[in-house]
């Protein structure tokens, strides 16, 4: 973030860009960062995560706090000073929200209200009244529409219908780790070791088999070439698509639609 963010004159809400360099600092305020695009990552006292679209993170103030950014990144950040409690918010809101600093996921209604809200900050990047609106509307919402995430990892199960569906949405380009953790909200490392404790399976080799089992359907059900299949699949050619698929299905796609007839 900004150096401008340490002084007390910083903006009640901004649109930041984070650079790739891990950054750190404390404030003696609170703040709210909200992932609006891109990939963020923030570690706050210690506790690592991804923060992308949908996802926060509350910072109490004088926490320590690490942050960077990947590739192209926009992050909304509420600043709001403590004498603010008195006058704009519920006392019990706040603590409840301020107890602690941590990550949450937001909830499809709040997402639409920062999308909009976002919009017109970003139309009028000057306009202190309309930063300071966009903070208070947020603060006064935030509390119904966030869910903290809890990550025990003797009970924290990953959310795979959120990871199935990221990958039948993407399966004609790469997908990284660091995509699917995000969408979870966990670091690449955590996420990865809770993956294959759940699945059995790596992420790399869970995807694998998700391309190689649309790649069966399409070979049994479409008319599409051998080379077309590989191209809707994500394989980087078809030679490399044709030893995955023979290693899994015991023959090459082109025998395996020959023994394989679409009724």
């Amino acid at each position: 973030m900004k150096e401008k963010l340490n002084t007390p004159m910083f903006k009640p809400s901004e649109i930041v860009t984070l650079p790739a360099q891990m950054d750190h600092h404390n404030h003696g305020y609170n703040q709210v960062v909200i992932g609006l695009s891109g990939q963020t990552e923030f570690d706050i006292e210690g506790a690592g995560n991804l923060v992308c679209p949908g996802q926060g993170c509350l910072v109490t103030a004088d926490s320590e706090h690490a942050f960077s950014g990947v590739g192209n990144n926009e992050i909304l950040v509420l600043n709001v000073a403590n004498e603010q409690f008195q006058a704009s918010y519920s006392q019990d809101h706040i603590a409840q929200l301020f107890d602690q600093s941590g990550y949450f996921h937001l909830d499809r209604q709040a997402q639409h209200l920062i999308q909009a809200l976002t919009a017109e900050m970003a139309a009028h990047p000057d306009d202190l009244l309309l930063s300071r609106a966009c903070t208070d509307t947020l603060m006064c919402v935030l509390h119904r529409h966030f869910k903290p995430l809890k990550l025990d990892r003797q009970t924290y199960r990953l959310n795979m219908d959120v990871i199935d569906q990221y990958i039948l949405q993407h399966l004609t380009r790469k997908i990284s780790v660091s995509q699917l953790a995000g969408l979870v909200f966990l670091g690449e490392s955590q996420f990865h070791h809770l993956f294959k404790e759940q699945t059995g399976a790596t992420p790399h080799q869970y995807v694998l088999k998700k391309r190689l089992e649309l790649a069966r359907e399409l070979i049994e059900e479409s008319l599409l070439s051998v080379a077309q299949v590989a191209q809707s699949t994500g394989f980087a050619s078809q030679s490399s698509f044709t030893q995955a698929f023979t290693r899994l299905y015991g023959k090459p796609p082109a025998r395996y639609r020959r023994d394989n007839p679409a009724n």
